[in-house]
């Protein structure tokens, strides 16, 4: 028997990076996955997003692990697509015990640059309150509801932040710190259903979205061209321990036990997973 065997989890950007790793992982440990990404790119966003084919793997993967899955092409600023697929996933499945809202985009460097800011506050806010209001009415005693935050939102941006030079970049930050304000007080508010609501903080994750040109010229801004060679190595500074990111991996696992019954009264929690990033900048700001 999986830790989770027998419930149905919902995965928003579950076609790569660790929305995918979260649905292998969840799969692996007994759950059915309903699953949705975006599959196309944004203008304002310097990087490639994902495409038809990765949502097509990360559905082989779940079913090489033994479990069903349900896969939907949705972009999460569409509340109304959400609905449809939660509903959708439970007439198929019967139930819905667990949602993660994983999907979000890095504006870093984007442009237009107020379009930028929209985009992501639209993707990585609205979208997760969309997802987790599209779930709620279908959530019974027991249910799991988690929000893949970031710990740059636990940091007062006002001491590094220049005002107006990156609103995309911010705008991850601004985003991430109210999903989580967001998920606190809803925490409270469901908790007389037993159901429960949680944030993870990764740090730098080894995922497409580090990985890709505007997060290495963010981290290396001396340089015109940054390769992933010049960046690794200033991806350091984040963290206290000595890495330069977290696997995905490491995530999923955070995620699958705040999803399981051991984590059955941990509720409003807002869980770093950070190699003690945040501990240095607190070390070093106060």
């Amino acid at each position: 028997m999986g830790r989770v065997a027998g419930k149905v989890a919902f995965v928003t950007g579950a076609a790569r990076g660790q929305g995918r790793s979260h649905a292998v992982r969840l799969a692996e440990e007994g759950a059915d996955i309903i699953a949705v990404d975006i599959c196309h790119d944004i203008d304002t966003i310097g990087y490639a997003l994902s495409r038809p084919e990765d949502l097509d793997e990360t559905a082989r993967l779940v079913e090489k692990a033994g479990r069903r899955i349900l896969t939907r092409q949705v972009d999460v600023r569409d509340a109304a697509a959400l609905k449809t697929v939660v509903a959708d996933g439970v007439a198929e499945f019967g139930h819905l015990d667990i949602v993660v809202a994983q999907a979000g985009i890095a504006g870093m460097k984007g442009s237009p640059q107020w379009q930028a800011w929209s985009d992501v506050i639209d993707t990585n806010l609205i979208g997760v309150i969309n997802t987790i209001q599209a779930a709620l009415p279908h959530l019974k005693e027991g249910a799991s509801i988690i929000a893949t935050g970031s710990v740059a939102a636990l940091m007062d941006i006002a001491k590094v932040d220049q005002p107006g030079r990156d609103p995309g970049g911010i705008a991850y930050v601004v985003a991430k710190r109210g999903l989580s304000e967001y998920v606190h007080h809803l925490a409270l508010h469901i908790a007389a259903q037993r159901i429960r609501a949680n944030v993870i903080h990764p740090t730098n994750c080894d995922t497409p979205m580090l990985q890709s040109e505007p997060m290495y010229r963010s981290f290396r801004p001396d340089l015109e061209h940054p390769t992933r060679a010049d960046a690794e190595p200033a991806f350091g500074v984040q963290q206290a321990m000595p890495i330069p990111y977290v696997e995905t991996r490491d995530i999923s696992d955070a995620v699958l036990f705040l999803a399981s019954d051991e984590s059955r009264f941990i509720t409003g929690t807002q869980l770093r997973v950070d190699g003690g990033g945040y501990l240095k900048w607190y070390e070093y700001h106060i």
